[in-house]
């Protein structure tokens, strides 16, 4: 079959430009669609990112109802397999327990998906529920770095972050409940922008208000592709729980002009947890970038009860991961999670989470409110904070430590080492601030590793301005212009 574009072509297009092309007249949506799939054919085998294509979908983008004159004219697009439910297809979250899920109907988001054009042609791995920091369980499949595939892309957006990286698709859905969106960004040279509270809509399964820390996205090769995204994408469902807001203009009108000279935090330490000495020298290096932008750019951090707001985090998940385990074995007829299906900390979660009291919700709903009061302050005096993505270096498959695979008897104990990498990412979640990963900077070994900002509630526009800023200033050569091992350009 010939394909529309050589691969060279196809990877110097983002997917605004892709449906460009497509309005035109240049390709169809079609040939879109055999690109992609031709394209995951070529990289999927060495890294185990796409869990299924949807074949009638890749044969007519046109397929339940995916509206072509939409902003993304039919542009393919990969769903991760948790959150949105697509009518009549398979939803198996990474579980085993899973196997043969189809959802009832379609989520509110997905019907916005189809209504901006984006041709919804498969799924993608994440780890089980989203539990964990990657898609790595040997009985299920095992997702790898597209830069050196002896690596983990991190989690929980695994697959999608790994096909982005390895130029299949420009775009693709992710999910972030504590930074599983800005962690396989980071460690995979995305970009990826966690949005604040009341932006997408959870419904029908959760509200904004009820889901407390989780958050729908995707993960680009571009900002402008992440803008209109979120300008195509956002709003509530009728009888929504929450408000939902709107900004003054569309983001992809907000990007185009530079932001004003902005005071800019860096911290490589929060709390117990910090970065190593080459990820803290990183980040100081993206600092000055930023301040030869004409940034104000100084170290400081909010003034938090660290231990207090993680240990609330980590009781969130586990009280809302218990019940989601609970309800699946309700859905089943079970009393507690088979052992030979569900992976062993997330039975410990269900077993340490099951009877989380009204009192204990509260005491976290507390410590998230004082929390969010002190970020708030924080942001009086600063425009955003700058982190780096991780606190240690992106570590090899089978490092099961972070797996829910792992053997750790205790999962409090678990969560802490969680949290011991991944520091810097489920306060915004947390409050419900937006933040987001840029692929600006490389760990000692070589992988990309992400820089976070983080601005205050609803100046989400702010970061994606600040980040188009940076991508213009870079002439759009994020990852310093390198591609990974593993690329539709390659081989």
């Amino acid at each position: 079959m010939t394909l529309p574009m050589s691969w060279d072509e196809w990877a110097g297009h983002d997917g605004t430009a892709l449906a460009a092309r497509v309005r035109k007249g240049d390709v169809t949506a079609t040939e879109l669609a055999a690109q992609v799939a031709a394209g995951i054919a070529k990289v999927d085998p060495e890294l185990s990112g796409v869990v299924e294509l949807f074949e009638d979908a890749l044969a007519d983008p046109a397929t339940d109802g995916t509206n072509l004159d939409g902003p993304f004219a039919g542009l393919p697009f990969l769903m991760k397999d948790l959150g949105p439910t697509l009518k009549g297809r398979l939803q198996e979250m990474g579980s085993l327990m899973m196997r043969g899920n189809r959802a009832a109907g379609d989520t509110f988001l997905t019907t916005k998906l189809r209504a901006a054009g984006l041709n919804l042609i498969g799924r993608t791995t994440t780890p089980e529920f989203g539990v964990c920091s990657s898609a790595e369980n040997p009985a299920v499949y095992v997702t790898r770095n597209p830069w050196n595939t002896d690596y983990t892309t991190c989690g929980s957006s695994a697959g999608s972050a790994a096909m982005v990286a390895a130029g299949a698709v420009p775009i693709a859905h992710a999910t972030d409940g504590g930074g599983s969106i800005r962690i396989p960004a980071g460690v995979n040279g995305n970009i990826g922008l966690k949005v604040s509270r009341g932006v997408f809509s959870l419904s029908p399964l959760l509200s904004d208000l009820s889901g407390l820390v989780s958050i729908q996205g995707c993960q680009s090769r571009s900002v402008r592709d992440t803008a209109a995204f979120v300008d195509a994408c956002r709003g509530p469902a009728p009888g929504e729980f929450m408000p939902f807001w709107s900004p003054a203009e569309p983001y992809t009108q907000t990007i185009a002009r530079e932001p004003r000279k902005l005071k800019i935090a860096l911290s490589h330490r929060w709390g117990d947890y910090q970065a190593t000495p080459h990820i803290a020298a990183e980040l100081q290096k993206a600092g000055r970038f930023l301040e030869n932008l004409g940034h104000h750019v100084d170290y400081a951090l909010p003034d938090l009860d660290y231990r207090e707001a993680f240990a609330a985090q980590t009781n969130c998940y586990i009280s809302n991961f218990a019940v989601v385990i609970s309800n699946m074995l309700a859905a089943r007829g079970l009393e507690r999670p088979p052992e030979d299906l569900i992976e062993p900390i997330n039975i410990k979660i269900w077993e340490h989470g099951r009877h989380t009291s009204y009192a204990d919700r509260a005491r976290m709903q507390a410590v998230f409110n004082t929390t969010s009061r002190g970020f708030g302050a924080f942001f009086e005096d600063w425009d955003i904070i700058l982190t780096p993505i991780t606190a240690l270096p992106t570590t090899k498959v089978g490092t099961t430590e972070y797996l829910t695979i792992s053997d750790n008897p205790d999962v409090l104990d678990w969560f802490g080492n969680l949290w011991r990498n991944f520091a810097f990412t489920p306060l915004a979640n947390l409050c419900g601030i937006p933040a987001i990963s840029l692929p600006m900077a490389t760990h000692a070994h070589g992988l990309p590793l992400g820089i976070q900002a983080i601005a205050k509630q609803a100046n989400d526009g702010l970061l994606l301005q600040l980040a188009a800023q940076i991508e213009r200033a870079i002439d759009g050569k994020w990852n310093a212009g390198e591609k990974p091992r593993v690329h539709v350009t390659k081989g």
